[in-house]
């Protein structure tokens, strides 16, 4: 697909200075004066918890300077460092030490909804079938393929593997036995070569996000050991099956170079990009007669094209980078069909349309407009096959996905909307939330294979026949005591859970949209506990997919709520804008945002005042833990999972991985007009002195490159310092010493992470059963 998302730095942030210009503190119905401590507290652990030590050090920008006595932390190899992390976590373990048999108890629920034997259906491309499974009692997938027969009975089969076994089985990539003898693996990116004999991944087994690239010759099953490249992120083959095009990392972990090899000869250097806040990103066209090279930010790009069939002859640019301006290349029959917001004057216009022009002519001025989005609509994506092109559209209220017949007839005398070319529109269940492709490798197929969720519907796998325009469900993970449409027989939940969707007024009027999760039986209005998540960082949409584990929760009475705030996806009809409203010189809006939809849940009696809880990944860690020394006692508990929290510092830092890229975002500090507003929301410079902050799980990890493990840190250390004494005992961090930013385990130790989680909740909130 020609993606419009680009690589995510994925970061987070929080602080207060006596020199900035602090956060308005919002007084409302929600701000009491008297402590959390007047309510019933769970007992902290019966040892104080650590004290880090302090180690003068002077920050200085703009005139301003400031002390960071907790810098130290940023030496990851100080002793002292390493003993303070081992205090942490025993300290944890303590605070713990009472859940041991709740967190049994709901790891014990949470794998008894998981499916014994976990597979994905085949798929074809070309002669195989591809597809993937657990296996019973493992963690991790293993990648595998057949040979395809024209019998479907044993692709219906195989749906339910592994039931039934093949001898025609060939396995192609097992994670389970690369974590066997690493103890860690995350497998970046995996192509299969046109001929389907060699098999291209990266693989990392530390858990910092050094991939390794490595090849297996899929006929005799070994690995070609001239091709073991270190730091590649994106693959793309030539047609002929033997060129390997790849993109290394520079120092900070910034896809910069493009290389290929022969397999079994020299590597050679194609392209560099100099311009430091700029990643390379590589694919193949559909129909494999061409690669893209395409260098961009997250607003600009500049795209070359390499011809697949003489991968030596070097790039030829489609059009040269202009600022706000973006291109996703596609090719059908002799003509690119591109994917852009440049328009024919190069003037910056926020909505995507279609152009299309011959390869032999490819400067703008000769772009042919031939699709424009309707008012209210955006054209997000696009997918291509021989006699179709699916395009991705946001509406307002739900995703939307259309097929078109190729190649499209347009009409030179006007430009055209979608609903001119006679789309078909694929039928979605009213409440699906979330729609994301299927592997979709074949360029002559004319099905396209889809994956729809939501919070209250298993994940359904759906094949869209675009020529005979007809559906069939192919499989939907079964769940028990859930009701089914009659129409298409797939199965939701919602006769027992509520899934709403509300529009909640931020701080400027704008309408935020919040989705609110909740038990018909359980649930108890006005008296329910509650937890909000939340990321609002780089466009990206807050995953609301189905999540059975939600279940632990939902089922004691707790409400699960997502908030859509400015700066993520999901917004409304036009993504790229709603970013950039939560972005940059924007970035507060997120925080506003988020504290209204807590507000809200409370105000509307969804969940009980005292018993808002709010968590975020990453980036999302930022927003809550900003949202918390914007409105401290709008939550009773927070958990932030590998926050970026000291966001000034970090940005201060361009050698840390990633900080540059992360400019755009957050802004850069080196700036001042954006330094002064970076200060007035960084959660670690915004911490509120004597005040009660809410009971916290704070994770970090050692090997984490994209947020580094010291701000996590850096921030316990300073809310222990600054916040109420007695609050600031239920405050734990837990370092995983192996992991990196995405953790480690699979499907089990995911639950163990979530059984942890909400045992926390349960006790913080006082629902300790």
């Amino acid at each position: 697909m020609a993606s419009l998302i680009f690589l995510r730095s994925i970061r987070k942030t929080n602080k207060l200075l006596p020199f900035t210009y602090p956060i308005s503190i919002i007084n409302s119905y929600f701000l009491s004066s008297l402590c959390h401590q007047t309510d019933p507290q769970p007992q902290p652990s019966s040892q104080p918890p650590p004290v880090a030590k302090k180690v003068p050090f002077k920050v200085s920008a703009h005139g301003a300077s400031w002390e960071d006595s907790y810098h130290w932390m940023s030496n990851t190899n100080d002793p002292d460092f390493l003993k303070h992390l081992h205090h942490e976590n025993a300290y944890s373990e303590a605070f713990m030490a009472d859940t041991r048999n709740l967190q049994q108890n709901l790891f014990s629920e949470m794998i008894s909804r998981l499916p014994g034997q976990i597979s994905t259906p085949p798929e074809r491309w070309g002669p195989w079938l591809y597809y993937q499974y657990i296996p019973e009692e493992k963690e991790y997938p293993i990648l595998c393929r057949k040979l395809a027969i024209e019998n479907t009975n044993w692709v219906k089969r195989v749906i339910n593997y592994p039931t039934i076994r093949s001898s025609n089985e060939q396995i192609l990539l097992d994670w389970n036995e690369i974590a066997k003898e690493h103890g860690y693996v995350h497998v970046g990116t995996c192509r299969v070569s046109p001929d389907h004999n060699f098999l291209a991944y990266t693989i990392d087994v530390t858990g910092e996000e050094h991939f390794l690239l490595q090849v297996k010759d899929l006929q005799s099953g070994t690995h070609i050991p001239s091709i073991r490249v270190e730091n590649v992120v994106s693959l793309a083959w030539a047609q002929d099956s033997h060129t390997l095009f790849y993109t290394l990392c520079d120092q900070t972990q910034r896809p910069y170079r493009v290389q290929y090899t022969t397999l079994g000869s020299d590597h050679v250097m194609v392209y560099t990009e100099n311009d430091p806040s700029f990643c390379v990103d590589i694919t193949s066209t559909k129909d494999g007669k061409f690669i893209t090279v395409n260098s961009n930010t997250r607003t600009s790009s500049e795209v070359y094209i390499i011809d697949a069939n003489n991968p030596q002859d070097g790039l030829q640019k489609v059009h040269t980078r202009v600022s706000g301006v973006q291109f996703f290349l596609e090719h059908h029959k002799g003509f690119f069909y591109i994917l852009t917001n440049a328009s024919q004057k190069e003037l910056f216009d926020a909505n995507y349309y279609l152009a299309r022009c011959h390869v032999n002519d490819i400067h703008l001025a000769n772009w042919q407009k031939i699709i424009i989005p309707s008012k209210g609509s955006g054209i997000q994506d696009m997918d291509i096959f021989d006699e179709h092109i699916v395009l991705y559209l946001n509406k307002k209220d739900s995703p939307v996905i259309c097929s078109i017949k190729m190649p499209i007839q347009s009409n030179d005398e006007k430009e055209m909307g979608i609903d001119d070319l006679d789309p078909w529109y694929f039928p979605f269940p009213s409440n699906s939330c979330s729609v994301l492709p299927g592997s979709n490798h074949d360029f002559m197929n004319s099905v396209y294979r889809v994956v729809l969720s939501s919070p209250v519907m298993p994940d359904l796998i759906v094949d869209y026949d675009m020529s005979r325009r007809t559906l069939s469900i192919v499989h939907q993970e079964e769940v028990s005591g859930v009701s089914s449409n009659e129409e298409h027989e797939w199965l939701n939940v919602s006769e027992t859970y509520s899934c709403e969707r509300k529009e909640v007024i931020s701080h400027d009027g704008t309408l935020i949209p919040l989705t609110i999760l909740y038990s018909h039986k359980t649930h108890k209005r006005g008296e329910s506990c509650g937890i909000l998540h939340g990321y609002g960082s780089y466009g990206e949409v807050l995953d609301k997919s189905w999540c059975s584990d939600r279940f632990s929760l939902l089922d004691r009475g707790w409400v699960v709520a997502f908030a859509d705030v400015r700066g993520g996806g999901g917004g409304g009809g036009d993504d790229v804008s709603w970013h950039k409203r939560g972005s940059g010189m924007n970035k507060l809006n997120s925080i506003y945002d988020f504290v209204s939809c807590g507000e809200y849940l409370i105000k509307e009696g969804y969940v009980c005042k005292n018993q808002l809880g709010a968590i975020g990944h990453s980036a999302g860690g930022f927003l809550v833990a900003a949202a918390i020394n914007m409105n401290p006692e709008l939550f009773r508990a927070v958990i932030l999972k590998v926050p970026f929290v000291d966001v000034c510092n970090t940005l201060l830092d361009p050698s840390l991985p990633l900080t540059l890229l992360d400019y755009e975002e957050f802004g850069n500090p080196q700036k001042e007009l954006d330094f002064n507003l970076i200060m007035k929301y960084s959660p670690y410079d915004n911490i509120r002195r004597g005040v009660c902050y809410p009971s916290m799980l704070v994770t970090s990890s050692f090997h984490d490159s994209r947020v580094g493990v010291w701000e996590g840190v850096k921030y316990v250390s300073r809310v222990r310092e600054r916040t109420c004494a007695n609050c600031s005992r239920l405050v734990i961090l837990k370092t995983n010493m192996s992991g990196g930013h995405f953790g480690e385990g699979g499907r089990f130790g995911h639950c163990e992470e979530m059984a942890y989680d909400y045992a926390f909740l349960m006790k913080v909130m006082g629902q300790f059963s």
